[in-house]
């Protein structure tokens, strides 16, 4: 999708690549234990922590990669990265006749001023996850959902975003979304 946008990126665990990159990107599928345990394990992990917390290069976490920026899961018993003051809790929807997984197009409400939504003529974008994230400090909370319930689908604090919805399946407005965090600076 980057290059769609125009934008270089590349897939690394070279150490010397994440250090000279000038933003990362956090993408996720799968269980919350197994993606943490295997990023905690990667060898670029410590560099990728340095280069987040000590320089504040910008990172984007996107669905489970926004979920493992928190403290923990009810999915899963490892600790998160604890990068947001937040967990990572299953949607209840015992009230609704809604399903689990939460698939499909939402509209997302962007709840503070956040690059990554400027210049989007639409907020539709394309969900597919059972968990959602809960934040303890809701001025992180950069944009909204409606699944039964209003969640949390978008964090920002300060180099540090995320969400929830999936912009490279999410068409023009995913591509705008990435174009506009390639433009983000810290």
């Amino acid at each position: 999708m980057f290059k769609k946008v125009g934008v270089d990126a590349i897939i690394t665990s070279s150490l010397s690549e994440i250090s000279s990159a000038t933003k990362l990107l956090l993408p996720g599928v799968g269980s919350f234990d197994y993606g943490i345990s295997s990023l905690r394990k990667a060898p670029f992990f410590e560099m990728m922590e340095k280069e987040v917390l000590e320089n504040k290069k910008p990172i984007l976490g996107i669905c489970l990669g926004m979920q493992l920026l928190t403290k923990s899961s009810e999915e899963g018993k490892e600790k998160g990265l604890g990068w947001i003051n937040a967990e990572t809790v299953k949607f209840n929807l015992s009230d609704s006749k809604l399903s689990i997984p939460h698939m499909g197009w939402n509209e997302v409400i962007p709840k503070q001023t956040n690059d990554l939504f400027q210049n989007l003529l639409d907020n539709r974008f394309y969900f597919v996850h059972s968990y959602h994230v809960k934040c303890e400090d809701e001025l992180i909370v950069s944009a909204i959902s409606n699944y039964g319930r209003e969640f949390t689908c978008g964090v920002k604090q300060g180099n540090i975003m995320g969400v929830q919805f999936h912009p490279e399946k999410s068409h023009k407005f995913g591509k705008q979304l990435l174009l506009n965090f390639s433009n983000i600076t810290c």
